[in-house]
């Protein structure tokens, strides 16, 4: 790739985000990253500020004044303070790497404070018979419905991302051992258990029905979309949206709700935490901990059987 021999912001924007594509970060987090820091440069225009070197704490310190005014467009809510965070996060590792390469003279937001993004619940909270109910909903769409049908319930089984279902290749699944391989994220690969019912589905989709979609150019793709190629992230979205919605439910997250309800269900069923952070692919087990507080049927029995108004009566007359 060639380095720019301009200072213009979007221009080494684009370098950046080839450079992190080079090393092989997931494209969801090059999204992500492009999304935030277009947000960014879109900002300095009307500032007239142009150049890479014009970026100095500053600068950031009315960038996060105006992240903090901000109301999104669909439902005039603020941002997050995680959403708050990543936006300046984005722009702080943009500049180190702007230095990294020789673009800047130095790293003028090295000392850049960041605020806390604090820690959110989990949402899009699901119960197994909530799940089961949108996993119905597939078998009324025919071919493409199964084939749904068997994605839903590769979620399901396994609470892996959306970003790992869609690199599945047939090789991954190990019928006889129950086993999937997950590449994650960082080139980090894993083994996940995968339950009796969803090797039959996973074994009925490839014999039966990827055959139907597939083509000399679909090569070792697990998942195929209507054209015969591998699945992209947010046409996974859209589809589980869908029955999501035929399902009757409103909520959000349609994928990860899957993600959800495997950490929360496993938690209630004695898990230990360890073994949902080996499962889920968590770095940090902190990540995992925050299941910890949507763990409803542990904490509700914890309840009963202990808090002084629930052991005795109503206390009415």
């Amino acid at each position: 790739m060639q380095k720019p021999t301009t200072k213009r912001i979007w221009r080494c924007v684009q370098y950046y985000l080839e450079l992190c594509l080079a090393k092989s970060q997931g494209s969801d987090t090059v999204r992500n990253k492009r999304g935030g820091l277009k947000k960014f440069f879109l900002w300095c225009l009307d500032r007239n500020i142009t150049l890479i070197d014009q970026i100095d704490l500053d600068l950031m310190d009315d960038y996060a004044n105006y992240l903090n005014s901000y109301r999104k467009a669909l439902d005039n809510d603020p941002l997050s303070p995680a959403q708050k965070r990543n936006l300046l996060t984005y722009v702080k590792t943009f500049v180190k790497y702007m230095h990294r390469k020789g673009l800047l003279a130095k790293n003028t937001l090295a000392d850049i404070e960041l605020p806390s993004k604090g820690h959110q619940i989990p949402k899009a909270l699901y119960s197994v018979e909530e799940i089961e109910i949108i996993l119905e909903q597939p078998l009324l769409f025919g071919i493409k419905g199964l084939r749904d049908r068997a994605i839903l319930e590769t979620f399901f089984a396994t609470g892996i991302r959306r970003g790992e279902l869609v690199k599945l290749n047939g090789d991954d699944i190990d019928f006889t051992g129950k086993m999937v391989r997950v590449h994650g994220k960082g080139k980090k690969e894993r083994l996940v258990p995968i339950s009796q019912r969803g090797c039959e589905w996973l074994a009925f989709y490839i014999g039966k029905i990827r055959p139907m979609f597939a083509f000399i150019g679909s090569g070792k793709a697990l998942f195929l979309a209507n054209n015969g190629k591998r699945y992209v992230p947010g046409k996974l979205s859209d589809m589980a949206s869908q029955y999501v919605k035929i399902a009757g439910f409103d909520r959000t997250g349609a994928c990860h709700l899957f993600r959800h309800n495997t950490a929360t269900t496993m938690l209630d069923n004695g898990a230990d935490l360890r073994h949902i952070q080996e499962m889920l692919g968590h770095a940090s087990i902190l990540t995992t901990q925050l299941y910890t507080h949507v763990s409803r049927k542990k904490l509700s029995e914890v309840y009963e059987a202990t808090h002084p108004s629930a052991e005795g009566g109503s206390g009415l007359f």
